[in-house]
């Protein structure tokens, strides 16, 4: 709670919402880099292929993973980053235009939500006076300054966190036993998934437990169905 000295001196309470940008990056990009490399590793570790040609697909996995994670994420955010700008045009003519109806359209917003008239209009001008742009970006359009769309961090944030991540199945591969392959990546693998599913949901303010339970599990899946496949591919070509 914020008290009234904290007000006084000036102190902002922590919000994790301005967050959401690059840690949505950065928690699709390792998981997807562990899910998706450990899965591959499996599914040919299954088909009986040597360590060799496991360490491939596992090198191979990586590095076309963190360039799609980058591709993906900079042409997705770059399409929400073309939609936010669209709006802020088309109200940025609107307010040169037409500002006593722009001023009239705000003021309906502070009505909508509990002011009267009079003060949802007074309210309107001093926020206009200060930022006529901001307050109608802010409370018509739903768009925060600090939180537009960035595609270039979006997309190096992705890419380098699945690089990195994408290293956890490719280590346990290097010091398992021949016998043990499978199940060690399988491990370190989960293990990092529940590790970084509740460091998501400490940063997001999410419960940490049902976090990395959820991760996990859809990790498992993705390993058990593609050891799977690998087996009876492994089988039937062999």
């Amino acid at each position: 709670m914020t008290t009234k000295s904290d007000m006084q001196t000036g102190q902002a309470e922590m919000h994790r919402s301005g967050r959401t940008g690059w840690l949505r990056a950065a928690v699709l990009g390792s998981d997807d880099a562990i899910v998706s490399t450990a899965s591959l590793m499996i599914g040919v570790a299954a088909a009986s292929a040597s360590k060799g040609a496991i360490l491939v697909a596992g090198v191979a996995g990586l590095v076309a993973g963190a360039m799609s994670m980058a591709v993906g994420e900079y042409v997705s955010v770059s399409s929400q980053r073309d939609a936010e700008q669209a709006d802020i045009g088309l109200e940025t003519h609107e307010l040169e235009s037409e500002p006593e109806a722009e001023l009239q359209e705000l003021a309906m917003i502070y009505v909508k939500r509990g002011l009267d008239m009079d003060l949802a209009l007074k309210v309107a001008k001093q926020l206009s006076a200060h930022d006529r742009l901001g307050a109608h970006m802010h409370d018509e359009l739903g768009i925060d300054q600090a939180s537009l769309a960035r595609p270039l961090q979006a997309a190096w944030i992705s890419a380098a966190s699945f690089a990195a991540f994408a290293v956890v199945p490719i280590v346990a591969l290097l010091i398992a036993p021949v016998t043990l392959r499978i199940g060690m990546i399988a491990a370190f693998s989960l293990a990092s998934l529940a590790v970084l599913g509740a460091f998501g949901g400490y940063l997001g303010g999410a419960p940490r437990g049902r976090a990395a339970l959820r991760v996990t599990i859809g990790g498992a899946l993705a390993m058990t169905v593609t050891a799977l496949i690998g087996r009876i591919l492994g089988v039937s070509v062999g």
